[in-house]
């Protein structure tokens, strides 16, 4: 039976080969739900007895996440602290800092004995925005996980070389929310 597109909008062109970690996969876009993304992944590999890094760019560690991260034995949580909003005056020393230190983390990680099976980087992708890391930096780290290590990147908007490197691209798209209705973040949900 033909797949008429409803369910499934592409047809199935092969077989991975091998089936094992070492994919790339890329959450982006304006809209929420990247990172609940990344953690439902970080809970379901652990949950099959993967082990699990995830480091946090651009955010200080205090959502309701990072709680939960604790309770489960193989989920490795890490985040350089403490980060400031980026203001319309642009990044401030504590942001080039924070992205430098969490990225430190990540090459650890890839590093280390033993390597993680899944790597989550989320917000990776707006430290390019805000100039605080090089493309280049990400993108020898999407090579050296490539086949090895499972790695996770969100984020606003990926580089062009990024998306090409990429095995799962997920865009995730701004319809609505109550933010932009004068709303105010709620613990629990928004963070």
């Amino acid at each position: 039976m033909k797949n008429s597109g409803a369910y499934y909008p592409n047809e199935r062109t092969g077989d991975l080969k091998g089936g094992g970690m070492g994919l790339i996969h890329v959450y982006y876009g304006q809209g929420v739900g990247k990172t609940s993304r990344a953690i439902g992944l970080a809970v379901r590999a652990a949950g099959e007895g993967l082990k699990v890094v995830y480091v946090q760019f651009l955010k200080s560690g205090t959502s309701g996440e990072v709680k939960s991260f604790s309770k489960i034995g193989n989920i490795e949580y890490r985040c350089p602290g403490e980060h400031p909003f980026i203001l319309s005056s642009g990044p401030q020393n504590i942001h080039i800092e924070h992205a430098n230190k969490a990225f430190a983390y990540v090459l650890e990680a890839v590093e280390g004995k033993p390597a993680p099976d899944l790597l989550i980087c989320d917000e990776i992708l707006d430290t390019i925005i805000f100039g605080l890391l090089k493309e280049e930096q990400l993108l020898d780290l999407a090579t050296k996980c490539k086949g090895n290590i499972e790695l996770v990147m969100t984020g606003r908007k990926p580089p062009k070389e990024i998306m090409n490197l990429a095995d799962y691209a997920t865009e995730f798209v701004h319809i609505k929310h109550p933010y932009y209705s004068g709303g105010r973040a709620r613990k629990g949900i928004e963070y």
